[in-house]
C-alpha cells in the first residue's frame, strides 16, 4: 500500500512539473509583444515623391491626439460634444466627424464613446473612457457609406 501511494504522489509531481513548463513559455510566447510588423511604406503610382511632405489623415493623427488629450486634461469626464468642439476649433472639419451617445439606450453612462474625423478616404478614430483604459486613437480606412463608425451616431452639429 506505502508503495502504491508513493507512487501515485511521485506521478502526480512529475504531471505538475511538466504542466508548470510548458503552460508558462506557452502563455508568455502570447502575451509578450513582438517587434512591429507593419509593412515598410512603398511608393505607388500617384504617390508623393519622398521629398514632398505627405497630407492625409496620418499626418493629422498628431494633432488630432493633441487635440484629444488636451480635453481629458481639462475634463477628465469630457462627453462627444467636448470633443467634437475642441477639434472643430482645432480646424478640424465638424461635418466630417462622427461621435457615438455618451449614454446607454437605458439611459446609463456609455463605457466609452469613439468620435472621428473623415479626411479623404481615412478615418481618425479616438475612443475615450473607462471600458478603452483612457484614450486610444487610431488612423483607418473610411468606410464604403462615407462615414468612420459602424453602428448609430448621433448629431455633430456640422
Amino acid at each position: 500500500m506505502a508503495a502504491c501511494v508513493a507512487a501515485c504522489v511521485a506521478a502526480a509531481g512529475v504531471a505538475l512539473a511538466l504542466a508548470g513548463c510548458t503552460g508558462s513559455d506557452a502563455r508568455d510566447a502570447a502575451s509578450t509583444p513582438g517587434p512591429p510588423t507593419s509593412p515598410a511604406p512603398t511608393a505607388t503610382d500617384g504617390d508623393a515623391p519622398a521629398d514632398e511632405p505627405a497630407t492625409g489623415a496620418l499626418d493629422e493623427l498628431g494633432r488630432f491626439d493633441e487635440v484629444n488629450r488636451a480635453v481629458i486634461a481639462a475634463d477628465a469626464a469630457a462627453g462627444g460634444r467636448a470633443f467634437l468642439d475642441a477639434l472643430a476649433a482645432a480646424g478640424f472639419d465638424r461635418s466630417a466627424m462622427q461621435v457615438t451617445s455618451d449614454t446607454t439606450t437605458l439611459g446609463e453612462p456609455a463605457d466609452s464613446i469613439q468620435f472621428s474625423v473623415r479626411i479623404g478616404d481615412r478615418c481618425l478614430i479616438g475612443q475615450y473612457g473607462p471600458a478603452s483604459d483612457g484614450y486610444r486613437s487610431a488612423e483607418r480606412p473610411g468606410l464604403g457609406s462615407g462615414g468612420c463608425l459602424v453602428g448609430a451616431t448621433v448629431d455633430t452639429g456640422g
